[in-house]
């Protein structure tokens, strides 16, 4: 007999009903199967009307995020055979608004992301000629920002945030790191122009170190290890204007 799973699934249909429920589906239970499959399958086979986001199925687009079992997750990278025979709850990222079943809103997140301006900025009469050729980086200066470079924005880490969740003016991990990845970067000199976002109160200082940013990010980013970088080099900012060249302090 063909051995079975259970998936629980947040449900809200807002043109339907006011509030959200949970419905349960059985599946067949394959151990070649992601959480993703099994959420195809019942959407394929069993209710048409199951409403969620994915694409590449490879951990690469960031899509297809969820809670599981209360965790957050890339349901293409999360096998059914971590649960079986447990029920497995699948419910939208926390943090965000629901706009359907398992689809949430995202433009607080883009906004965010948008607003650590995320590119390489080069000062006024500084850009190279295009004639000298490229800005050649080393592979220490590359090493540098690499690590950061490589989120996909799956936004795990801002629902597995307790800051966030409970104050969405937080600029969060994934941005903060973003903002990393360019400041760390040899050609760019837009840090001064960053600082105004991540060193606000909305930013780095609303971070208490959990860590749990990092522990859930599919692509080892460590959002926290960028954001306690941040607070140093912070920091060292504000000695700096501080104190004069001599070390006495400012009056």
């Amino acid at each position: 007999m063909e051995k079975t799973m259970k998936l629980e699934i947040f449900r809200y249909r807002p043109d339907q009903e006011n509030q959200p429920t949970f419905q349960t589906y059985d599946i067949p239970f394959k151990r070649d199967w992601v959480i993703l499959d099994a959420i195809n399958y019942i959407k394929d086979q069993i209710d048409g009307t199951v409403s969620y986001r994915w694409s590449c199925r490879m951990g690469v687009c960031g899509s297809c995020g969820m809670m599981v079992n209360g965790v957050p997750k890339l349901t293409c990278a999360t096998f059914l055979k971590e649960y079986y025979p447990d029920k497995v709850k699948v419910e939208p990222l926390a943090g965000f608004p629901v706009q359907r079943d398992l689809v949430i809103v995202m433009d607080d997140f883009i906004n965010k992301l948008k607003s650590i301006k995320p590119w390489i900025i080069r000062m006024e009469g500084e850009e190279k000629p295009i004639e000298e050729g490229e800005y050649i980086q080393t592979p220490a200066e590359l090493a540098e920002y690499k690590q950061y470079s490589m989120c996909i924005n799956c936004m795990l880490c801002y629902a597995a945030c307790p800051v966030y969740v409970l104050d969405t003016t937080f600029v969060g991990p994934a941005a903060i790191a973003l903002a990393q990845r360019y400041n760390f970067d040899s050609r760019d000199q837009g840090r001064d122009e960053r600082q105004e976002i991540i060193a606000s109160h909305e930013g780095i200082w609303e971070c208490t170190f959990v860590g749990e940013c990092s522990m859930v990010c599919p692509k080892a980013v460590d959002p926290a290890g960028a954001i306690q970088r941040a607070k140093v080099s912070s920091t060292v900012d504000w000695y700096k204007e501080m104190l004069l060249p001599w070390g006495r302090k400012k009056k």
